[in-house]
């Protein structure tokens, strides 16, 4: 019998195998691809409920896709030709979106064995294959030093032990290179235990983040909140899982979309939307940069 593992290679294994098990799910409903991507997106203005699914799902990944452009943004000058590592690349539509949209050379990194070769295929696919490598590591024991022009976590910071990760980034990143985050972040403590259990997290407070990477090296050159543009976005994924209760039962989308909130996984969505409306939670995009 295997020895039990410490608290937190055990925790890594349960979300290497919360994904594992998601694959199938996360593809049907943000794919087919190439660019998959599975994080929160960004939605200024939603139509009226009720409209096609095909047209919900493009408006779910056009959002996903503005997510990354806003942190490119944010960054200011992104390192386009540079080298990126892509913490916790999921899908890897995040991977190829560096490498196509800002010709990067990318390392995407997971946990999932089976989701590295989905990013290496998708990677060929998009015509990105020379500039897309996959990488079944955890974030804690990526090799190399000072190799990275930019280290990339999108919803993936969540998950890790952030003192132990920012200083594992500022020995990964060149002299003035930037770590980019987008992540939800924790405004009131007592929602710490529902949102961890829930979606298998280890959030964190924004104090706790800048605190750890200071201490680290790392120096804060953004805090940008977008909460307000994240809403939105979880609305819309409530209507899309409304078209796959509908079409998996024959009812009308709008019946299915009332049926839908009744859910957990549709009243964790709620629940999410609501602390980030009344500052329970904060959802924002941070840019660090190594200094020295």
């Amino acid at each position: 019998m295997r020895a039990e593992a410490p608290k937190t290679e055990a925790r890594r294994d349960e979300v290497a195998g919360y994904y594992d098990e998601k694959t199938e799910r996360i593809l049907r409903r943000y794919g087919p691809g190439p660019r998959v991507h599975y994080h929160s997106g960004l939605v200024d203005a939603l139509a009226p409920p009720g409209a096609p699914e095909d047209q919900v799902r493009a408006q779910v990944h056009a959002a996903q896709e503005a997510l990354l452009a806003e942190l490119a943004r944010a960054v200011g000058h992104f390192p386009d030709g540079g080298d990126v590592l892509d913490v916790g690349c999921g899908l890897g539509g995040g991977s190829l979106y560096w490498a196509m949209e800002h010709h990067a050379r990318v390392t995407a990194v997971t946990n999932v064995p089976a989701h590295a070769d989905l990013v290496r295929g998708f990677a060929e696919v998009a015509g990105v294959g020379s500039r897309v490598r996959p990488q079944v590591c955890d974030a804690l024991a990526v090799p190399g030093r000072a190799c990275f022009d930019a280290v990339v976590a999108v919803e993936s910071a969540c998950y890790l032990p952030r003192a132990d990760w920012f200083r594992r980034v500022r020995a990964l990143l060149k002299p003035q290179g930037v770590v980019a985050i987008a992540d939800c972040f924790l405004g009131r403590p007592e929602l710490a235990g529902p949102f961890d259990r829930y979606w298998r997290t280890n959030i964190g407070s924004l104090d706790e983040y800048l605190s750890a990477a200071h201490a680290a090296g790392l120096e804060l050159e953004v805090r940008d909140d977008v909460s307000s543009r994240v809403v939105g976005f979880w609305s819309l994924t409530l209507e899309l899982m409304a078209h796959e209760r509908a079409a998996a039962s024959g009812m009308h989308p709008l019946r299915a979309l009332a049926q839908a909130t009744r859910g957990e996984s549709s009243r964790e969505h709620l629940r999410l939307q609501q602390a980030l409306m009344d500052g329970g939670l904060e959802y924002a995009l941070l840019v660090l940069r190594r200094a020295g």
